[in-house]
């Protein structure tokens, strides 16, 4: 004789079905994600990234920025990882990212622990928080860089989008409403804007990128006369001279992850414009005061910035894949 489920055991079986349908995307991450399925993942990740940073600590700042532009197109979903013709990481705007080798490293050596389990999605947000650390570990400073806690799960997209990276990125020659409006369309606030700009404590920008700052006269105004002239001898007018010449981002103290960053801005020192219009005479300026009087202060809202950022517009469960290779879908 068959079973037959009420009418009222029927309608409670479809409610939890809808509910665990229609959960949101982010109820499936967790900060104890690969506890059972990979324990060593983090432990795997975090030596590939002191690795990294040891041998060079600009990977630092090269891992930071690859969590950011992977996560401002299409959202944290490694698409920027992709290669190809149409990919993210062929696009004009990502001329000049680099340290995609340290995180395919990373992928190889987490691979051979647990195969098929953990993302390239995961593996850049880990990689950006823990290279936040090691930045000054490395250094032999007893306490290091921002950390945070991660919610992990994400999955990885099959897809890249190189026009979107071209719409999508903040540009180094944008003004103020135009950063603030760009952080905006991907949920992040103004006071978000100058915390995450002030990953550029550490790291390096080419001329290419600052060249305007130096020697168009409505880009210039807030610049410091003799930095201006500094930098001339290292950026010269006429591209492509010295397009690739580095130049660090904080003149003070280009290697430690603190925040003189923010009192560069004030002296009128920020290399790129759109850091130098954070200081300007407009709506930022207080929140640039507030992180030079008070580091741990920066600290605590730039981690926060980076928890935010690293979930924008993820893919969970069965709307993404765990990616063997991160180079190819």
């Amino acid at each position: 004789m068959g079973y037959h489920k009420s009418n009222g055991a029927i309608l409670v079986h479809i409610l939890v079905v809808l509910s665990l349908n229609y959960m949101p995307c982010k109820a499936q991450l967790s900060t104890n994600f690969y506890d059972n399925t990979c324990p060593s993942a983090l432990s795997t990740i975090r030596a590939s990234v002191n690795d990294a940073v040891s041998s060079n600590r600009r990977n630092a700042a090269l891992l930071i920025r690859l969590h950011f532009h992977d996560c401002f197109v299409q959202g944290c979903d490694a698409s920027l990882l992709l290669e190809g013709d149409s990919s993210e990481k062929s696009s004009p705007a990502n001329n000049g990212v680099l340290g995609y080798e340290i995180i395919n490293d990373a992928k190889a050596a987490v691979e051979r622990v647990c195969p098929g389990v953990v993302s390239c999605a995961d593996i850049l947000a880990v990689a950006a928080r823990d290279a936040s650390v090691a930045v000054l570990t490395q250094l032999y400073i007893p306490v290091g860089g921002p950390s945070w806690s991660l919610r992990l799960g994400r999955r990885d997209s099959k897809d890249s989008n190189a026009g979107q990276a071209l719409t999508d990125l903040p540009r180094a020659n944008m003004d103020l409403s135009q950063l603030i409006a760009n952080f905006n369309h991907k949920s992040l606030t103004p006071r978000d804007l100058v915390a995450l700009s002030g990953s550029h404590t550490i790291g390096q920008a080419r001329c290419v990128t600052f060249r305007t700052r130096l020697y168009n006269n409505a880009s210039n105004i807030n610049i410091d006369a003799t930095f201006a002239s500094n930098l001339r001898s290292n950026c010269p007018a006429n591209p492509p001279d010295g397009n690739g010449n580095l130049e660090p981002l904080d003149i003070v103290t280009p290697n430690t992850f603190d925040n003189s960053y923010f009192r560069n801005l004030v002296d009128g020192k920020g290399l790129l414009g759109s850091d130098q219009v954070l200081f300007s005479g407009d709506s930022t300026d207080s929140i640039v005061n507030e992180y030079i009087d008070n580091p741990s202060t920066f600290e605590s809202d730039f981690a926060a910035a980076m928890v935010k950022m690293s979930e924008i517009g993820l893919l969970t469960g069965a709307n993404g894949v765990i990616r063997t290779l991160c180079t190819a879908a």
